[in-house]
């Protein structure tokens, strides 16, 4: 289907009225919706007529902003000068209204070109017309080439229109992709926040249940072979129930309420019993106030880095840095390992660094990550605390 045109000739001069009429009902086929092609005499006719055809013009002059379909390109022909006005007058105009481009000027999905037909055209006027935001100039006995340059200039207005369009759904489609995103990390954190209350209620229950019986089996027996069997199925349970306990930890970090300082300190601890290499935490001070969405978001991101430290760095020194100066709450995860090269950082499965970097925009975040090969590297997330607390999910 052919686009929709509408043509705006603003001259006052009959005989040149005429031939740009002439020149311009063939810019498109005869079946192309062309809603209007005005002429008017006058800048202040032709403010008028813009100011009732035009919706997305008139809404800019009310500073309200247009969304949804894409208006109609408007083609504007101007002589110059006029009785009322100059071209430059109109460009001007036109262009603190919509907003100027370097071809066409546009205002939410509407689109301008303008061309101009100057019967006193110098090379410097056209120059300063071209630059104001005009789309070609021409003088009278140029008129041959109206016809092309409204086609090439409507094409551009289409093309931006779209481009125009195109830019909004994709902001949408990102919007709607951050919101999804900080949904499922809601999700999966309530998940595992049940999954946790499980474990500690069935699996934790049950053995403690056991080992309250198998201690009764060991006061209560004389025989060496079952008092073994009871010490050894004993230990099994103790060993259960700290990798329940575990695994409840990691699920739910219970000790993020005793403050985002004291967890990253047990993770830190816990990073060194694990892997030997020395972790060091500096904070900016004992407690740091922080809302309970970003602490988790702050714990996950330190969990996660450690994590991928402990399987790819090869260091012999971890340092975390924790601050809140200037109402931004830093962390920072350093080592002194291998490194990794950028091109590491977009593969298509390194879903970790992108999972992260994820998790702190919902939280109106960002991460960075420096590494060079051989050099280390550090992970940084910094998250802006001059912002209403999220209320805290229920676990």
């Amino acid at each position: 289907m052919t686009e929709p045109v509408r043509c705006l000739h603003i001259e006052h001069k009959a005989s040149l009225k005429a031939r740009v009429f002439d020149t311009l009902s063939g810019v498109v086929p005869q079946n192309a919706p062309v809603q209007s092609l005005i002429q008017v005499h006058s800048w202040e006719q032709a403010r008028e007529w813009l100011a009732l055809s035009m919706p997305w013009a008139s809404q800019s002059a009310t500073g309200a902003t247009l969304q949804g379909a894409a208006c109609e390109p408007l083609l504007l022909v101007c002589a110059d000068p006029l009785s009322d006005a100059t071209a430059l007058d109109v460009i001007t105009h036109l262009s603190s209204l919509l907003g100027q481009d370097t071809t066409t000027m546009t205002m939410g999905q509407g689109a301008v070109a303008v061309l101009v037909v100057s019967e006193t055209l110098t090379t410097q006027r056209e120059e300063q017309l071209l630059r104001s935001g005009a789309f070609d100039c021409l003088s009278p006995q140029q008129l041959h080439r109206l016809r092309p340059s409204a086609a090439r200039a409507l094409a551009l207005c289409h093309a931006q229109q779209r481009a125009l369009l195109a830019d909004q759904d994709r902001a949408v489609t990102g919007q709607r992709l951050a919101e999804l995103t900080e949904h499922l990390q809601a999700s999966i954190e309530q998940e595992r926040a049940a999954i946790a209350r499980e474990i500690h209620d069935d699996i934790g229950g049950a053995l403690a249940a056991v080992k309250f019986d198998l201690a009764w089996v060991s006061r209560h027996s004389t025989d060496p072979a079952m008092l073994a069997h009871a010490s050894a199925a004993s230990e099994m349970v103790q060993h259960a129930l700290g990798a329940s306990q575990r695994i409840m930890m990691n699920l739910r970090p219970a000790i993020l309420d005793q403050g985002l300082v004291a967890s990253v300190q047990w993770l830190a601890a816990g990073f060194e019993r694990r892997t030997g290499v020395r972790a060091t935490v500096r904070a900016s001070s004992d407690t740091i106030d922080t809302p309970r969405d970003v602490a988790m978001v702050a714990y996950r991101t330190a969990q996660e880095a450690m994590t991928n430290i402990s399987k790819y760095a090869h260091c012999t020194q971890v340092r975390i840095e924790l601050t809140d100066t200037e109402g931004v709450l830093t962390l920072e995860i350093s080592d002194n390992g291998c490194g990794m090269a950028s091109a590491d950082l977009h593969k298509p499965k390194a879903f970790g660094i992108k999972g992260l970097t994820e998790r702190a925009r919902t939280v109106g975040g960002w991460l960075d990550v420096g590494s060079q090969p051989g050099r280390g590297t550090a992970i940084t997330l910094s998250v802006p605390l001059s912002r209403r607390a999220a209320p805290e999910a229920s676990t």
